[in-house]
């Protein structure tokens, strides 16, 4: 069963060594030994399964009654009966949080891997209520935690090669095994999120070094030898216990600063981060173990017997098996077969050798080296230009800055620590500094910006909000933790499960408002040009996660914005359905959004904003208001906004879920639509702590029922966990009355019903309402700077930005390296090597690139040859081939494109009035 919550201490067991009987169940003493006589109305079979678990009677009980609620659900029984019945014991035990076995026991009993299991028990859930939130809650971590110990072993098994020698006798395997169960047990006594994977990478390199340093230098590579330090010899725990009979550690560190530093290099690790985790995780694992006070490898036997306590009372995956290649944790053939799956290029004589996608450990290394390559090198202070932005406000907000950045900063670091694990508030220091640095460089970019349209320097209104600061802090933190992947997405994004670092959870921490954040997410990514493509996607997600659902909380500004607005303007809708048919314009900065703008028939700063350079009206303005004409009430931009993008997102799931059940009704989806958007436009209270895909399946179940078409909400649910980033929690527990939860159907009759009746049922009679315009779909403003471009009139021609590489040939994967460097050392380099020549040597081309408003002319050569053949189509020298012409066609469209772009300019088109 997966673990629970680990507790703080790091005090190590003194338990007695668990024999044969303890060894097979984790807590016998509460599981009663099974009756067989109470069972006989049960499969034998089963009855034996249970026992050899050390299932109690009360939980062969309900579990049986629940293998006899699948049974009569399922037509037909995927895979044998008995990985069902263990699949229905995992749900019980974990229901009732039982501590019979561990989940390598009920793997081995069925002989099956652990993603096998995980997909059988996951096909229990025919009824859509088989399993419970605690039971995928369980399931989703128990897989994280899988993946990440799988990607630990492999790049330990690949590390290890290159550090011990291979002998005739194998010492170096039992020294490998030692280092290994030693590492599982520093991860589990170190952290509460062991699926933490940056950390646990590190404290894997911090056992290494301990292991290597105490190895003979005879069963050590050259390379490892040559890095023990010589000035000082092994360090034994006897030399440092005698010193700490105080209570102060020893001035210098038992770490060998040169070992490690060759370990951190090797495996592309930041020195001073992984000795801050050997002075602090590790150590204290140290002194909490119970082992020989000497010199050299420690004894494996003492480390397994640790571990094996540590194991039983987690009741979780036995780690050691990745060493054995046990077949219950190897992963499936699919995975292992990666470079397989990768695409083939079309010309088969110019394949090179295939290069596999970066581990998961090789991809985080890499994008932890690219941020904090990215970040200004002045520290945790302002800039110089940032710091004169502060000095020419009307009040200067520097001190405020500084003294809410150390009073988050403590919060923060707290918080983090008591999620991760005991001695970690300096790994949340250490992230916390990363983030100012990234909130200090795009703090300023968002300035530079808005000196350019709205040529002023006095920002400030905007520098004196506190909301502005903690919402572009707390931006900062999640790329940050994003980019540790501490901070990512699980089945569908729901709430935080035991105490992980996924978004929400920074919210919470800084005590700020969803929608408070959402208003900087996307200024945020326009004026931050590093930002990679996975961060911009997280960035994203955490939008969508806003709009959907976390901003609808009680308690939201929000609801407030939409009272004043309905109150204010109760003619007027919150956003006119014509509008949102209109293209969405990306042209709103987070000045607009935190400083409340509001507009009156046009988008205006407020005329008290430092920022709102003066205008004077024109003469259509004045003649478009009568002097007796009231003026129109002002809306808010920040809502405008948001509605917009609420009614994107809304359609293109409702679209989807049409696609997957409606596809023979058509006609059904505008509809659908209407009904769907009169209920975010009017009745968005029911939003109030709920899920905009209960409202989108309420709407379709409405009108399929008012239309006669027989779709039920079995079907819908199902569908609807096809879709991409979904949770079952969306419609197993919607909130009915306040405290109280139901599934989506007792929310449709009891809530959606009762609210919506009178217009759900006017689409069943002969004047129903009109339809509500189908928003336009735009491309995401969030584009990726690496991202070519489609030429437009052509199948398979892109055109990609040209961009400087910011990665030293030090940190590039090699996927990476052979984008930037694509003749080096595969395929047909000479030819690839000319073609870098003439593009180097080319001033024109580089003219050509600083001056977008010339006229692009093509190279009047690219040959592959030097002898006059071009290669792309065979054509004869004298004329020009295909490739030249559509060159031509591509220069041209590109100069069409910066022209179209340099006229959407929001810097120099007008508002509209």
């Amino acid at each position: 069963m997966p673990p629970k919550k680990r507790h703080s201490g790091l005090t190590g067991s003194r338990e007695p060594k668990p024999d044969a009987d303890s060894a097979s169940s984790p807590d016998k003493q509460e599981s009663p030994e099974l009756s067989e006589e109470k069972h006989r109305d049960k499969n034998a079979e089963f009855v034996s399964l249970c026992k050899s678990l050390h299932v109690s009677d009360l939980l062969c009980d309900r579990a049986w009654v629940l293998w006899r609620t699948v049974q009569e659900s399922m037509d037909k029984a995927p895979g044998s009966q008995e990985r069902l019945w263990a699949a229905c014991l995992f749900v019980t035990v974990t229901d009732m949080d039982a501590g019979c076995f561990t989940v390598t026991q009920v793997l081995k009993a069925v002989r099956l891997n652990l993603k096998q299991f995980l997909a059988v028990v996951r096909q229990l859930d025919v009824n859509l209520d088989t399993i419970t939130t605690k039971v995928n809650s369980a399931l989703t971590r128990l897989e994280k935690k899988y993946d990440v110990m799988l990607a630990l072993y492999q790049r330990f098994e690949k590390t290890c090669k290159s550090i011990f020698v291979l002998t005739p006798d194998g010492r170096e395997r039992e020294t490998m095994r030692t280092c290994w169960t030693m590492f599982l047990l520093a991860k589990g006594r170190a952290l509460q999120m062991e699926d933490d994977l940056v950390i646990s990478f590190q404290l894997l390199l911090c056992t290494l070094e301990l292991i290597i340093k105490r190895c003979s230098p005879d069963q050590l590579q050259p390379l490892y030898q040559s890095a023990i330090s010589k000035v000082q010899s092994p360090p034994t725990r006897t030399s440092r216990r005698s010193q700490s009979k105080a209570k102060s550690r020893p001035a210098e560190p038992e770490v060998d600063a040169r070992l490690l530093e060759t370990l951190c290099k090797d495996n592309g690790c930041n020195i001073e981060e992984v000795k801050n985790v050997y002075n602090t995780s590790f150590l204290a694992f140290l002194d909490s173990m119970d082992l020989p006070r000497a010199a050299g490898v420690p004894q494996a036997k003492d480390i397994n017997r640790q571990y094996e306590e540590h194991y039983l009372k987690s009741r979780d995956v036995d780690g050691r098996l990745f060493f054995d290649g046990d077949e219950s944790v190897l992963p499936p053939k699919v995975q292992i077969s990666q470079v397989e799956r990768t695409p083939k290029k079309n010309q088969p004589d110019e394949d090179g050798p295939m290069i596999p996608p970066p581990t998961p450990i090789r991809a985080a290394m890499t994008s932890i080296q690219m941020l904090r390559g990215d970040l200004p090198s002045n520290g945790d202070r302002p800039s110089t230009t940032l710091a004169t932005y502060f000095k020419n406000c009307t009040v200067d907000p520097t001190q405020d800055v500084q003294k809410r950045l150390e009073t988050l900063g403590q919060v923060f670091s707290q918080k983090f620590g008591e999620a991760v694990g005991p001695h970690c508030v300096v790994y949340g220091q250490q992230r916390f500094g990363l983030a100012v640095r990234l909130y200090y460089k795009v703090m300023e970019a968002m300035l530079k910006s808005e000196e350019k349209r709205l040529s002023v320097q006095n920002f400030s209104k905007l520098l004196n909000d506190s909301t502005f600061h903690t919402s572009l802090l707390a931006c900062s933190l999640e790329v940050v933790m994003a980019t540790y992947e501490e901070s990512s997405f699980r089945n569908g994004g729901g709430d935080q499960t035991g105490t992980n670092l996924c978004f929400p959870w920074i919210l919470d921490v800084l005590n700020l408002t969803a929608f408070d954040f959402y208003k900087v997410i996307e200024s945020f990514i326009k004026v931050e040009p590093t930002l990679s493509k996975d961060i911009i996607k997280h960035l994203e997600t955490c939008e969508n996660l806003i709009m959907e659902r976390i901003a609808w909380r009680t308690g939201s500004p929000l609801f407030e914005l939409l009272q004043q607005e309905h109150a204010n303007a109760a003619a007027e809708p919150v956003e006119t359905t014509a509008s949102f048919s209109q293209p969405l314009q990306h042209n709103h900065t987070a000045a607009d959004l935190y400083l409340s703008p509001m507009r009156q028939g046009m988008r205006v700063l407020p005329s008290d904003s430092p920022a709102t350079p003066p205008q004077q009206p024109t003469a259509s303005q004045s003649s478009s208001q009568a002097p007796c004409q009231a003026p129109r009430q002002p809306k808010s931009n920040s809502l405008s906004l948001f509605y917009k993008k609420l009614y994107r997102l809304a359609y293109t799931r409702l679209k989807t879920l049409c696609s997957y059940l409606l596809s023979s009704h058509p006609e059904l989806e505008p509809i659908i639509w209407t009904l769907f958007q009169y209920t975010l436009q009017h009745e968005y209270e029911l939003m109030r702590d709920r899920h905009l895909d209960q409202l989108m399946m309420s709407a379709m179940y409405a009108i399929c029922k008012v239309k006669s078409v027989d779709l039920r909400f079995k079907s819908i649910v199902s569908a609807y966990k096809n879709m991409a980033n979904t949770n079952q929690e969306t419609f197993k527990n919607v909130l009915i009355t306040e405290g109280h939860y139901d599934s989506i159907i007792v929310f449709y009759n009891q809530v959606f019903m009762q609210k919506l009746k009178t217009n759900i049922l006017q689409h069943a009679s002969t004047k129903p309402p009109p339809p509500s315009p189908i928003p336009q779909m735009p491309r995401s403003p969030y584009k990726f700077p690496n991202s070519p471009l489609r030429v437009p009139g052509s199948n398979n021609v892109y055109i990609s930005p040209l961009k400087n590489s910011r990665m030293s040939p030090g940190i590039m994967t090699p996927r990476s390296r052979m984008l930037v460097s694509i003749g080096e050392s595969f395929g047909l380099s000479n030819r690839f090597q000319k073609i870098n020549q003439m593009v180097n040597s080319s001033e024109r081309s580089h003219k050509r690139t600083m001056d977008p408003g010339s006229t692009l002319k093509p190279l009047k050569r690219l040959r592959f040859d030097m002898d006059g053949q071009d290669e792309a189509d065979g054509s004869k020298p004298g004329g020009d081939s295909t490739l030249i012409q559509k060159l031509t066609e591509m220069s041209s469209t590109w100069s069409r494109m910066h022209e179209q772009k340099m006229k959407e300019d929001p810097d120099t088109r007008e508002e509209p009035q």
